[in-house]
């Protein structure tokens, strides 16, 4: 694992696709039991190194009900965005869609080194698709509604971004029948024994 990590740390392979230049930021130790799979890096998150250090990645531990310390626990939570870099912003809102390669290079090999993997948590649409494959429904909406006939392998969640409070708001059954059974289930997880 830590020549695995090593190498996609000194990935460049898009490099001239990115407009502040690569920084792939991931997190990953061979015991861990949880992976979460997010979108791409923000610009904070581009600029400290750190996995969902923002706004998303606050109310993502507010989801989990998990603080700070357990969240970047690697021995126990893997971190992999589909698209390890940031890949800067759109020029009509919001940040463009993670690249392509990290997800076509990397992530058969992470898994590969991720034996003890119980749960993938699977963070917006982009990692929904990579993920579940054409067992996801027609939209993020009714992939998540579905989320019995993927769990507990696997929890399709909505991205945690601000820009999605109004999906939230018209939603309310994801607050209310989601996150209570994937608190459940992660803290079964992560208790010892």
């Amino acid at each position: 694992m830590p020549e695995l990590l090593e190498a996609i740390r000194a990935c460049r392979i898009c490099e001239e696709h990115l407009p502040h230049g690569p920084r792939p930021v991931l997190r990953a130790a061979e015991s861990a039991r949880i992976l979460i799979v997010g979108q791409a890096p923000g610009a904070k998150v581009h600029d400290t190194g750190i996995p969902w250090n923002d706004a998303s990645g606050n109310r993502l531990r507010q989801w989990l009900d998990m603080d700070r310390d357990t969240f970047y626990d690697e021995s126990r939570i893997a971190i992999l965005p589909m698209g390890f870099c940031y890949p800067g912003r759109n020029p009509r809102g919001g940040d463009l869609p993670p690249r392509p390669e990290c997800g076509a290079t990397w992530h058969a090999a992470l898994w590969q080194a991720l034996p003890h993997i119980e749960t993938v948590i699977l963070a917006g649409s982009y990692a929904q698709r990579h993920y579940l494959g054409p067992r996801a429904a027609k939209n993020l909406t009714e992939t998540v509604r579905a989320w019995r006939d993927y769990a507990p392998a696997y929890w399709p969640l909505p991205h945690p971004s601000f820009r999605n409070l109004a999906w939230l708001k018209r939603n309310p059954w994801f607050e209310a029948e989601v996150i209570p059974a994937l608190r459940a289930h992660v803290r079964g997880l992560l208790e010892p024994g």
